[in-house]
């Protein structure tokens, strides 16, 4: 999971990802990220319930709503089907996340499933923990201005109009929510609600690209690195169940067990109640499998 950032051009089938391919420092990049973590310091001297309150909801909004439901579980998995309007609104959520656009986001997290812990991996543990924590974002070229990448892996939304849209202008929404809160709250409450909120968020989702790949239990023995982490899943609404998720990508649920508390999927579900979620996929728990030998059939509920 994460940024926007880091392949070469397609000069050849071979792609070139990874640390060892990355030259060049991505200059925009730094001094953003630099700036943002120097003000979500200066967040923790500014201290105000109704800012700490409004960067609550918009980390459960970008987050919950945009990362774990729409640009992972939706649109790069398809683990689930909804109306053209929801999906869309999820994923103008997914942007205030300043992770970059769906079409972006969505094209670095299917590579790094084909390649995971491989080479060509846009950010695996193996090239240095830094580096997958948010080293990778800093080097080599960005995804979003490498047409062919893009078309080549996430040529689905390439013909959406509106993700297209989305992805263009993904900073559009983060400016405009900074400036509803700077009209309703102040500077404090922009400290909380953008840069506070969002560095928080970044780091959540890096450490599914690093942590969740060193540390933690493996359930199944998949061909990569990949675990699970309590901890990192209550960061992430649910996306610390790494290991589930890499034995079964297509899955809308990542917590396999009752335990496994996945509030990603929880949403999934909610909107599946409401008639606003279909075809949603599900590796099921098979119920005579003992708990430390789970074993997991793919499912679709409601389709074939």
């Amino acid at each position: 999971m994460g940024a926007e950032h880091q392949p070469q051009t397609m000069a050849t089938t071979q792609l070139l990802y990874g640390r060892k391919n990355a030259t060049g420092v991505n200059w925009i990049t730094l001094i953003a990220m630099s700036a943002f973590h120097v003000l979500a310091v200066v967040a923790l001297f500014q201290f105000d319930w109704g800012a700490v309150l409004a960067a609550a909801v918009l980390y459960w909004m970008a987050g919950m709503l945009g990362i774990g439901m729409a640009y992972h579980r939706l649109l790069t998995h398809r683990g689930f089907k909804t109306t053209k309007w929801m999906e869309y609104f999820l994923t103008f959520c997914g942007t205030l996340a300043l992770e970059g656009g769906p079409i972006f986001w969505v094209a670095t997290h299917r590579v790094h499933h084909q390649k995971s812990d491989q080479e060509g991996d846009p950010h695996t543990p193996r090239e240095g923990t830094y580096w997958a924590h948010m080293g990778w974002i800093f080097m080599g070229a960005a995804l979003h201005a490498d047409n062919d990448v893009l078309k080549r892996y996430a040529p689905d939304l390439c013909r959406d109009r509106v993700h297209v849209w989305l992805s263009k202008y993904h900073w559009v929404g983060h400016i405009v929510v900074g400036l509803v809160l700077l009209a309703f709250g102040g500077w404090t409450y922009v400290l909380w609600g953008t840069f506070f909120r969002t560095t928080v968020g970044l780091h959540a989702t890096w450490l599914v690209n690093s942590a969740t790949h060193k540390w933690g239990s493996r359930r199944f023995a998949t061909r990569d690195d990949s675990t699970n982490s309590f901890w990192v899943a209550l960061l992430t609404w649910g996306e610390g169940w790494h290991n589930n998720h890499h034995a079964h990508p297509v899955s809308a649920r990542h917590g396999m067990a009752w335990y496994e508390i996945d509030l990603n999927w929880y949403g999934i579900k909610a909107l599946e109640a409401l008639g606003l979620a279909w075809d949603v996929k599900v590796a099921k728990v098979k119920q005579a499998m003992a708990e430390d030998d789970l074993g997991v059939d793919l499912a679709a509920e409601g389709a074939a």
